[in-house]
């Protein structure tokens, strides 16, 4: 919803022009910032043809992905796949050509090293790392005022220093919050939290763990707690309440990837900018959400020369252009010390220098968690459904974890 428009594979490719070139087609979905950089390649590659299809959004991209990965046929040469399916993704890795055997040379270390390991199954990389979601806390200055909370950027990072701190400066803020809660929803805090963990929803044998990982039901226990104190708004991310709620500061904080403060500020609009502000504290030290790769299916019938396309695109050089033309945040080590990232600001939140405070938070994550197979289902389908009962009162926080667990049971068999 807060990215533009990219892409998502119609046919199978692989074959040659009519003036002899090779074809070659990428399919994305949301921003990657591609549409200059394929002019590039092809004015240094003459011998190549590239198409690139679009996708609005995530979801009906991997919904076609998986169903030609399925069918044996129809996919494009170059695959992008969002970190929320690479879970399912790896189940299938071997539909997916090893980029270490059939890529270009890469230098050692190109990318962050959890971004990188994400991708590896078996010794076998599967995809190269294109964009990140660094995570940040976002907070609207004036109603902090209002509750009479420090604002300013240093005081606020002792009250996003720990998930307990978070919350308890939220008990502070709801006494005098004239109608604001001080988050969006309990969904989208309890991710955050989630996603630190080194295992989640499942173990690393794909065993189902929700009922036994302790750090999972901690999480659940300290969020459905704030929500019993009044904390959250109860607005889904992405519905026209939510919206509006950014705009109308229905809530003080917010849990931001950063791909978000574009959408703030598209939402919020010129009448409350300086309003919002983003620190780069963020409760329990750092997190992702959010961020893509580029693979090569065996499907495809060039994938030699489309290993090369991926390479490059996702090189620290094209990056960082990607960067500029739509704000994707790199994953290279090396685009994350350009200048053009780090001295690039953003005037809706106070000209602060978001790509330093991003590239900080970035280095922060130390791994990425392990997904099941399901594991995104479960979050988006099971928890914040059983999490927006609490909020709506229609189960308590027990009942609700018992069909959570019960639920994320049926979708993992």
């Amino acid at each position: 919803m807060l990215l533009a428009a990219t892409t998502s594979a119609c046919s199978s490719s692989g074959g040659a022009t009519q003036d002899g070139k090779t074809e070659l087609t990428i399919a994305t979905f949301n921003e990657f910032g591609y549409e200059d950089l394929l002019p590039e390649y092809e004015a240094a590659h003459p011998d190549v043809k590239i198409t690139q299809r679009k996708t609005g959004t995530a979801d009906p991209h991997h919904k076609n992905l998986f169903t030609k990965l399925g069918a044996g046929s129809g996919l494009a040469d170059i695959e992008a796949i969002e970190e929320g399916y690479l879970a399912q993704v790896m189940s299938k890795a071997g539909q997916f050509n090893d980029l270490k055997e059939i890529g270009p040379q890469i230098e050692e270390g190109r990318w962050l090293k959890w971004k990188y390991d994400a991708v590896v199954k078996d010794g076998k990389l599967i995809g190269y790392g294109t964009d990140i979601g660094p995570m940040a806390m976002c907070y609207r200055k004036d109603l902090f005022d209002n509750a009479g909370l420090p604002s300013d950027a240093e005081s606020v990072k002792a009250m996003f220093a720990t998930w307990d701190s978070y919350f308890a400066a939220g008990d502070k803020f709801m006494t005098k919050a004239n109608g604001a809660a001080w988050f969006d929803s309990a969904a989208q805090v309890f991710n955050a939290m989630h996603n630190q963990h080194e295992l989640g929803y499942f173990d690393k044998q794909d065993k189902l763990v929700i009922d036994t990982n302790p750090a999972v039901k901690a999480d659940w226990t300290a969020v459905t707690g704030a929500v019993a104190k009044g904390q959250s708004a109860k607005l889904p991310a992405w519905s026209k309440e939510w919206e509006a709620g950014v705009k109308a500061g229905a809530f003080a904080t917010k849990t931001c990837p950063a791909w978000m403060l574009g959408g703030i500020e598209k939402l919020g609009g010129p009448e409350i900018k300086g309003k919002w502000a983003v620190t780069e504290a963020f409760p329990g030290g750092g997190g992702n959400w959010g961020g893509s790769y580029l693979t090569v299916p065996k499907q495809s019938k060039n994938a030699k020369k489309a290993a090369e396309l991926a390479a490059w695109l996702t090189a620290p050089e094209q990056q960082i252009k990607a960067f500029k033309s739509k704000a994707t945040f790199p994953s290279q080590v090396k685009a994350l010390t350009d200048p053009a990232l780090l001295e690039s600001s953003n005037a809706y939140f106070g000209d602060i220098k978001v790509g330093a405070l991003f590239a900080a938070q970035a280095k922060k994550i130390t791994a990425a968690q392990y997904k099941g197979p399901t594991d995104g289902q479960i979050q988006d389908t099971v928890i914040s459904a059983a999490l927006l009962s609490v909020e709506q009162g229609k189960s308590s926080a027990d009942d609700a974890w018992k069909t959570a667990v019960a639920e994320a049971q049926k979708v993992a068999k």
